[in-house]
C-alpha cells in the first residue's frame, strides 16, 4: 500500500518538547504544541496534563477507547472550551483567550464526528461558507454589489469549482449536499474545511460509516492533502488500518491522559496500549 510506504519511510526525530516530530520538520516551529493542557467539569478531569507537538507537515493519530477525551481535546484546540490548565500554542502562539473564529483564522480547521454541512445549499454553496474568511468587499460594497462585489464572486466561484476538482466533486457542485452519499458528504465536510485555508487540519473520525472501499479513498485523500497543501493533520480515528497506515505519530489516550506516544510500529507494540485499547492478548490454550 502506497500510504504505508510512505507511512513507514518517515523518519521521526526528538525535539525540546519531549516529543516526535518528522525529520522534515524539525527545523521549523510545530504548527501545534500543546503543554499541560487540560480541563475539568464539575471536578472531574476529562483531560489531564495533555503534551502533543505536530510538525509542519506531520499526519499524526490520536487514539484511545470510547469515553478517553479525544473529542474533548480537539474541543480545546478549536476553543470550544477553554482549557482550566495548560495552553496550546498555534505557530507558537499562546491561543489563551481566544475564541473559536480567532482560533480558525490562525489556520486551525476541523470536521465532526457528526457530518455538519448544510443539506439544502449546493455543494459549491458550502465549500463557499468555507472560504468567507477570505471575502474582501466590505458590507456596503456587498449591499450595492459595486464592481468590487462582483470580481470577488467570480473568484469564489472559481476557488469553490477549484476546491471541488481536487477531490473530483465538480461536476457535482449543484446539487444538494443532503442528497449526496455519505461517503461523498464526508469528502464535502473536507473541502469546506480546506477551503478556509488552514495549517492545521482536525479530522475527528472521518472514517466513521464507511466502507472498506470508502476508507481506502480516504487514506489516499489525506495523504494527498497533506503532500498537496503542506499543511499537519490531527486525526481521531478508530480504524486501525487506516491509523497505521497514514499516521506517522501517533498519540493514545486513556481516561483523559496520555498513555503512549510514538511511531505506529511502536504504539502496535506497546503492552500497555495493547491493554488498554487494541486489546489484550490472549493467553496461549494450556
Amino acid at each position: 500500500m502506497s500510504q504505508q510506504k510512505r507511512r513507514s519511510n518517515t523518519k521521526m526525530v526528538p525535539v525540546p518538547s519531549h516529543s516526535i516530530v518528522p525529520e522534515r520538520d524539525v527545523n521549523d516551529i510545530p504548527v501545534l504544541e500543546t503543554r499541560h493542557l487540560g480541563i475539568e467539569f464539575g471536578g472531574l478531569k476529562a483531560v489531564d496534563d495533555f503534551n502533543l507537538t505536530i510538525g509542519r507537515t506531520e499526519i499524526a493519530g490520536l487514539i484511545g477507547p470510547n469515553g478517553a477525551g479525544k473529542t474533548t481535546v480537539f474541543n480545546l484546540l478549536t476553543k470550544v472550551y477553554e482549557p482550566t490548565t495548560g495552553a496550546a500554542l498555534i505557530d507558537g502562539i499562546d491561543t489563551h483567550g481566544m475564541t473559536t473564529v480567532q482560533t480558525a483564522r490562525m489556520g486551525v480547521a476541523r470536521t465532526f464526528q457528526n457530518i455538519r454541512l448544510f443539506d439544502n445549499m449546493t455543494v459549491e454553496e458550502n465549500v463557499r461558507i468555507g472560504l468567507h474568511n477570505q471575502i474582501k468587499y466590505d458590507m456596503f460594497t456587498g449591499i450595492l454589489r459595486l464592481p468590487r462585489y462582483w470580481k470577488q464572486e467570480k473568484r469564489q466561484h472559481e476557488r469553490a469549482l477549484e476546491m471541488l476538482g481536487i477531490f473530483d466533486m465538480q461536476d457535482m457542485a449543484n446539487e444538494r449536499a443532503g442528497s449526496l452519499p455519505y461517503g461523498v458528504q464526508r469528502r464535502l465536510e473536507i473541502v469546506r474545511a480546506l477551503a478556509t485555508n488552514p495549517k492545521l487540519l482536525l479530522l475527528d473520525e472521518p472514517a466513521a460509516g464507511m466502507n472498506p472501499r470508502e476508507t481506502e479513498e480516504l487514506m489516499e485523500i489525506i495523504a494527498r492533502i497533506r503532500d498537496q497543501f503542506q499543511i499537519a493533520i490531527l486525526l481521531i480515528e478508530h480504524d486501525m488500518n487506516l491509523v497505521m497506515g497514514v499516521c506517522e505519530g501517533i498519540c493514545v489516550l486513556n481516561f483523559g491522559r496520555v498513555i503512549a506516544k510514538g511511531t505506529a510500529d511502536e504504539i502496535q507494540n506497546n503492552p500497555v496500549v495493547i491493554e488498554a485499547y487494541l486489546g489484550r492478548k490472549k493467553e496461549a490454550a494450556v
